[in-house]
């Protein structure tokens, strides 16, 4: 630490950083336009200019940029000389010099960080009288709207996407005040983030075009702290409302997992929220006939049917915890089922033993970062976790900034690291079966079979700590690449083993397992993490229950009178002959669910609930964080929360036959969490991840709007209007209007928008911080329920390798092995729901080796029967597999397989 005087007075401040952060960090508003806390500084708009005084004596002093300007002991500075102010004013004045008059209806506006920075900076009188600059328009894809007349040539889109993101395709033409950002020629953007350009950019060139079809001022819409559902790194994300319906998705800062950045899929994969294939009243069989029946008919209904016989419940992992143990609660753990085919229960529960009992490190996404090795072994991460794929991206900057710390140059200057990181290699090391989008900045790739990757990874791990199983019949170019491997992780500080479920294999996971267990052995910082399919996959492994296969045996021998299921599509599980012998020997399904499935139109009674934003609950995410969403959108009777219909289920039964008998007691999600505790000990901390429903600040709840939200008018203000009171509920600490507490000091899991005085935008998060880029000043969000590396004792639990080493991939006559292609837009469930994601989605097509296809199209035979695909070749895709895209093709293939393929014999096939 060290101390600087701001305007006479002074303020402690760390010493590795810039002015701009010190000045910022010490509560002082200093305009600024190009830095950003993950980009860096590169001086490029002159917004923060400030004085700088060589010592006490210095009366005049000279203007410096603070965003440029290091924090050295005892620095004098001042924010409000007279000089100093003015150069500010200038600067913003020629800056608008081309700037529209379009405040009022720039979707921008109430949330602009430019109208923020006029204000502050006094500049409110334009003296140009000229005819402006104007720009063409670009149309970029379905997620960002372009208006490039606003731009104030700030560069932080180009910054962020090109050297950040790692996109292409999105650039800065020509110059002086002639600058145009945007792509060579019109098209949608490519890199999966493009949609931050949307919170990055500090005007109103990039706006996120599915909320212009919905635009509602920023002051008129409620939020809520909420959680990403579209993958397991569990980002966390602000919902916002009007209406009683969905309006946009925001990022929500957390310092461990997204921080400043949130993918495409998370940003725009909610419309199902909003979608016609939104259940919205209870349904029911009559006459043959599936039609909408109240409430009370539909309850008992269900109470005649669970008196018959034997009632299974199917759970799922894209279900909230509390969703999933009331089922656990109604059914009993003997009838419980989790949702997942034996393969996809068996590698879950894997993956959270291997995480429990490995004796490293479990990092973070924002601790990946700083890994200065890293290994990814057979998992696609851009596709399966896209911001674990960016936090990757970003690791392999660890050897520049050491470059840039030997050169004495300070990691925040951002120009400089990345010229003196030009040269410096990378670290990044990827091992998978087809090529992925991180190739292009990796260290060394290889394509392979799942199987003869896990050897490899067996072989590295015996390598490393030749305690661990040896690995036979390597080829010497394997053996070679097993040593340098090894001598690479063995050499880093702080080495990371990535892996995951995309395909199925166990044997990728123990292997990942054992090289971090080996390299932990010397280096305890080494890490692990392994990528889970669903956004609730841990949280269902640490439950554990039946596999579906267990509940098709059971349905096949009788034993099954009445089966719920709880938002789960089986047909992406089961084949299509398994869901027909479902519905043919269960006499009663009973689908809980938010959106029309396959299934539901086979089963008897049809009930809707709350989607994310409709209803609060808690996830766990892949590295065992319990993280709570909230409430942003009142639906309408009889749409509730999935545990509070598995309540009132449960309360038209005869409650001596119930497994948990004060189900029909809970009467808030906090009963409902302190039951969990009690069931499931592992799980108990998860009621700690945010505070509860009677939480208030000064006796107050907290609000849900801004200040300026009201509904009515202060030319009206003297009527006395009696209005319906806004909806509240029990399971929340917020009101749903915006009366009531709000505070920087909050504690981080409530923050359900940013905003402070003089900040308005985005950007006010700096005020939310001790220090930018560091934790909330409330505390973190959610809490993690795995014991970090320093809580273990690995000397009374040394690390036990497995030998179940597979053999080499022996490719077959006449068949291939299918793997899952597995696809950022058109693999995930619910995302495929929202119209820009389903724009983005490209057709299916089936992936080849180079040069081995014989025909354009080709017939590929799976268990449903034939499809007849269109062929893409893919460069290093191993002989003798293809790439078909899941779900796209067959709802049920998950998993590598081995199938027929031969050519398209001619028209009339199926497609």
């Amino acid at each position: 630490m060290t101390t600087i005087r701001i305007d006479g007075r002074d303020w402690p401040t760390r010493s590795d950083i810039n002015l701009l952060q010190a000045c910022l960090e010490a509560g002082a508003n200093l305009p600024y336009f190009c830095w950003h806390p993950e980009l860096g500084s590169v001086g490029a708009c002159r917004q923060c200019a400030i004085k700088q005084f060589s010592g006490p004596e210095d009366r005049k002093g000279r203007i410096v940029m603070a965003c440029m300007t290091p924090v050295s002991e005892n620095a004098i500075i001042s924010i409000d000389d007279p000089e100093a102010r003015d150069f500010r004013a200038s600067v913003i004045e020629w800056m608008m010099v081309n700037h529209p008059y379009d405040c009022p209806v720039c979707e921008e506006g109430g949330e602009c960080h430019l109208q923020d920075m006029t204000v502050m900076t006094g500049h409110n009188t334009r003296r140009y009288r000229f005819t402006k600059r104007t720009h063409r328009n670009q149309d970029l894809g379905p997620f960002v709207k372009h208006e490039m007349n606003r731009c104030i040539a700030c560069y932080r889109c180009v910054r962020f996407y090109r050297d950040y993101a790692g996109g292409d395709d999105l650039a800065a033409f020509a110059s002086h005040d002639n600058v145009y950002f945007g792509r060579a020629e019109d098209g949608t953007l490519q890199n999966a983030f493009s949609g931050n350009l949307v919170e990055i950019c500090p005007t109103g060139v990039f706006t996120d075009k599915p909320f212009s079809a919905v635009y509602t001022r920023k002051w008129d819409m409620r939020g809520a702290p909420s959680v990403c559902v579209h993958c397991a790194v569990g980002c966390n994300t602000i919902v916002n409302a009007r209406e009683e319906t969905l309006r946009r998705v925001l990022n929500r800062y957390n310092t461990d997992i997204n921080r400043y950045v949130l993918c495409d899929r998370g940003r725009f994969g909610h419309g199902f929220v909003n979608a016609p294939t939104r259940i919205r009243t209870p349904l029911r069989i009559i006459d043959g006939q599936q039609v909408p029946v109240p409430t009370a008919d539909a309850l008992t209904a269900f109470a005649h049917m669970a008196t018959k016989g034997r009632v299974v419940g199917i759970a799922s992992s894209r279900a909230a915890l509390e969703t999933c143990f009331s089922l656990w609660a109604l059914v009993g753990a003997k009838h419980f089922s989790t949702g997942q085919t034996r393969q996809e229960q068996e590698c879950a529960e894997l993956a959270h033993a291997l995480l429990t009992r490995h004796p490293g490190a479990l990092p973070t996404l924002h601790e990946m970062e700083s890994a200065d090795a890293v290994l990814v072994l057979g998992e696609d991460v851009c596709a399966t976790a896209p911001r674990l794929g960016l936090s990757l991206h970003q690791s392999v900057r660890q050897a520049s900034f050491h470059t840039a710390d030997n050169a004495k140059v300070p990691r925040w200057m951002d120009a400089a690291v990345r010229t003196l990181g030009s040269e410096c290699p990378s670290t990044l090391h990827i091992l998978t079966p087809a090529p992925t989008d991180l190739d292009s900045v990796a260290a060394e790739t290889f394509h392979a079979a799942p199987d003869d990757i896990a050897r490899l990874g067996f072989a590295i791990a015996h390598e490393i700590d030749p305690s661990a199983p040896p690995v036979t019949d390597l080829t010497p170019d394997d053996a070679a690449r097993v040593a340098r491997l090894a001598q690479t992780l063995m050499a880093a500080r702080k080495p990371l083993i990535v892996s995951g479920m995309q395909y199925g294999s166990r044997a990728l996971m123990q292997a990942t397992s054992s090289i971090a267990a080996a390299l932990a052995r010397t280096t305890p910082a080494a890490g692990l993490s392994l990528v889970l399919p669903e956004c609730n996959s841990m949280g269902l492994a640490m439950m554990g229950g039946l596999s579906l296969e267990t509940v098709m045996e059971q349905a096949r021998a009788g034993e099954i009178f009445t089966l719920i299921v709880v938002e789960n599509d089986l047909t992406r599980h089961l084949d299509p002959a398994d869901v027909a012998d479902l519905v043919a020997t269960v006499p009663n399904i009973v689908v809980i669910d938010h959106t029309m499935t396959p299934l539901c139109q086979h089963a008897s009674l049809v009930l809707p609930i709350a989607a994310f934003s409709e209803c609060n609950g808690t996830l766990v995410n892949q590295e065992g964080r319990a993280q709570r969403f909230f409430q942003a959108v009142f639906p309408p009777a009889p749409i509730q929360a999935g545990w509070r219909w598995i309540q009132t289920l449960a309360r038209g039964l005869d409650p001596s036959t119930l497994p948990v008998t004060g189900l029909i007691g809970w009467g808030s999600l906090d009963a409902v969490l302190a039951a969990l505790a009690t069931a499931f000990p592992g799980l108990a901390p998860a009621a700690m991840a945010a505070p509860g429903g009677d939480y208030r600040i000064n006796g107050e709840k907290l609000r849900s709007q801004t200040y300026r939200a009201s509904g009515r008018t202060v030319i009206r203000s003297f009527v006395s209007v009696r209005d319906q009171p806004p909806p509240a509920s029990p399971d929340t600490p917020f009101s749903s209007s915006m009366e009531g507490a709000y505070e920087p000091d909050m504690p981080g899991a409530l923050v359900s928008f940013y905003q402070t005085p003089a900040w308005n935008s985005v950007q006010a998060l700096n005020r939310f911080q001790f220090e930018i880029g560091g934790p909330l000043r409330g505390g973190p969000s959610g809490i993690c329920l795995l014991s970090p590396a320093e809580n273990k004792n690995t000397q009374a639990r040394p690390y036990t390798y497995t030998t179940d080493i597979p053999p080499p991939y022996v490719p077959q006559a006449n068949v291939v092995l299918v793997l899952p292609d597995t696809r950022l837009f058109g693999s995930e469930e619910l995302s495929m729901f929202s119209p820009p994601i389903m724009e983005r989605s490209s057709a299916p097509t089936l992936g080849l080796p180079a040069n081995t296809a014989t025909s354009d199209r080709m017939m590929l035979h799976l268990e449903d029967g034939p499809h007849v695909l269109p062929v893409k070749p893919v460069p290093g895709l191993p002989a003798d597999t293809a790439l078909c895209p899941a779900h796209m093709v067959a709802r049920a293939f998950r998993f590598p397989r081995m199938a027929r393929l031969e050519d398209f014999p001619g028209e009339g096939e199926r497609t």
